[in-house]
């Protein structure tokens, strides 16, 4: 007889390879795995600090991965890694204070958006161009902005990152993936750290889903180091699209009671 237990349990740590995956390419790995979190019945908060957790092993997976590389400089980054840590921290710490309902009606079309962007502009390869912004304003203002956002919602806080490095840090989008990968993991910590003090988190859960992702952000940062722009950008292209989507088609988004649906 079928252990519906067992059955919920490699559900979960298929969707967590899956987010794995997808994360260490396009970011939106919180797509597939806090969904999976709460149809497996944990509440938001406990969804949110497992989901947290989990994401550690799988953006840092990716981090070693690159870093190996030499696609980033751990070292030199860190200035930057801490301003993402302490944003998410703050976020995740003022998360109750926060309209959500803001963040869930303009997200879609953000992503949406950001989407249209890589999809059409041209030149989006994995050649550096000039930057917009020095390295010292982008980690001091950008930063802990996005890493702020990642505290207080989360989704498509990869797909943000993305954006900024190659728009006002002129990055390459393989080089982009690689940093974004780097400040993720550090916002996943800070929030994390904050979702663990007020015990929130299935540890047993998220720790058996973290081994989970941190496979399939192996597999996945492989494949976008082999093929570079070729799989980052239509993927990047279809996770904001398809995060637009499920967070549209959400019944408790205030676009949906807005618009009557």
């Amino acid at each position: 007889m079928e252990d519906p237990a067992l059955t919920l349990m490699l559900l979960l740590l298929a969707a967590a390879f899956l987010a794995g995956f997808i994360d260490s390419i396009a970011g939106g790995g919180g797509l597939i795995a806090l969904p999976a979190l709460l149809l497996a019945g944990f509440s938001p908060v406990e969804a949110l600090g497992t989901n947290k957790l989990q994401g550690l092993f799988g953006s840092a997976s990716a981090t070693v991965a690159y870093a190996r590389k030499g696609h980033v400089d751990l070292k030199a980054q860190l200035p930057s890694a801490l301003l993402s840590a302490a944003g998410a921290a703050l976020g995740a710490g003022l998360a109750t204070l926060i309209p959500g309902d803001l963040f869930r009606a303009f997200l879609p079309f953000l992503l949406v958006a950001i989407a249209l962007y890589f999809a059409f502009k041209p030149n989006m390869d994995d050649i550096d161009r000039a930057r917009r912004l020095s390295p010292f304003l982008f980690g001091l203002l950008v930063v802990p902005l996005v890493g702020f956002y990642d505290g207080v919602f989360g989704p498509g806080t990869g797909s943000f990152f993305m954006l900024a490095f190659v728009t006002l840090a002129g990055y390459g989008l393989l080089k982009a993936t690689a940093h974004t990968k780097l400040l993720n993991f550090a916002s996943n910590l800070g929030a994390f750290a904050i979702f663990a003090s007020v015990g929130v988190i299935a540890w047993k859960v998220g720790l058996m889903m973290g081994v989970a992702q941190f496979a399939g952000a192996q597999a996945g940062s492989r494949l976008a180091m082999k093929n570079g722009a070729r799989i980052i950008k239509p993927l990047l292209v279809i996770t904001c699209t398809a995060l637009a989507i499920k967070l549209i088609s959400d019944p408790a988004n205030p676009v949906r009671l807005w618009l009557g649906l």
